[in-house]
């Protein structure tokens, strides 16, 4: 994780919960007061984000220790420790839920992408994410997609070019929005065109698109515009990419699936900070 791009999104998470100090801690624990606390897995499932929750940590007071017992990408069970949090009681009350709250989520995402990834094993089908990424928090779940074993998707519309539907309609054809991409940036980016239907995918071969998105489409329509496409183009489809959709396609040879659900709804991994102790 890069902390020159994370440290400006972490200190605005912890600007929004403490806006002043924490007043519930500052008036029960002394100021120098030390101490200790576990961090456990309340359910089975990938880990993942735990230099971010270390760095949440070290924001709030440099004098923050944490040893770790798990690393990014491995699989906890449930009551599993995960690391033991040292430092100012003050410290680790006031940035617990901050912490907390980046671990949870980018585990759930690991967690969910894994699932999936293994549900393609033995395929040609790689998993991909999407830009349906929660606002400011891009750079974690894209970063989890990888540790569950996904791989990103542009990361920002300055990454690549990417034709959707309503390019198209702004375009008027596939072939002048392939055309005007070209002019514009010539071979320097893919183009990606998003096809709805088998005379869209025609188009966009015909007319070189690098890559070409199979959106909504059934089974049996994927199947004859793969056939089509005939590896002129890398192949993806998307659209509600549920456990029982990308189940029933990872046979046909797709290169890729892209599936939103991974970052925007996947449920957090349960884990929590128990057991603090004042040491001195």
């Amino acid at each position: 994780m890069n902390f020159i791009k994370a440290d400006p999104f972490l200190i605005s998470a912890l600007n929004e919960d403490i806006t002043d100090c924490d007043i519930t801690t500052d008036s029960i624990v002394d100021a120098l007061a030390m101490g200790e606390a576990h961090l456990f897995a309340k359910e089975d499932g990938i880990i993942c984000g735990l230099e971010v929750f270390e760095r949440v940590y070290k924001l709030v007071d440099s004098k923050m220790e944490i040893t770790f017992y798990k690393k990014d990408g491995d699989f906890v069970k449930n009551k599993e420790e995960i690391a033991l949090v040292k430092g100012p009681v003050r410290a680790i009350l006031t940035g617990e839920r901050t912490a907390l709250n980046y671990l949870q989520r980018m585990s759930g995402i690991a967690t969910k992408t894994n699932a999936i990834v293994k549900l393609l094993d033995g395929s040609k089908t790689h998993l991909l994410d999407t830009r349906k990424t929660t606002p400011n928090m891009r750079l974690f779940e894209k970063y989890a997609v990888r540790i569950g074993g996904g791989v990103n998707h542009r990361y920002n519309l300055s990454d690549g070019i990417m034709i959707k539907d309503n390019h198209i309609d702004a375009a008027g054809s596939i072939a002048k929005a392939i055309k005007m991409s070209r002019d514009m940036f010539g071979y320097t980016h893919k183009v990606e065109v998003e096809c709805e239907n088998l005379a869209e995918v025609k188009e966009a071969v015909e007319n070189k698109a690098d890559i070409i998105m199979l959106d909504n489409m059934t089974k049996e329509m994927m199947i004859e515009a793969i056939k089509l496409i005939d590896s002129r183009a890398v192949t993806e489809c998307s659209g509600n990419m549920d456990y029982d959709k990308i189940n029933l396609i990872k046979e046909i040879g797709v290169d890729y699936i892209s599936s939103g659900a991974i970052t925007h709804s996947a449920k957090i991994l349960d884990i929590s900070l128990k057991h603090l102790t004042v040491t001195k």
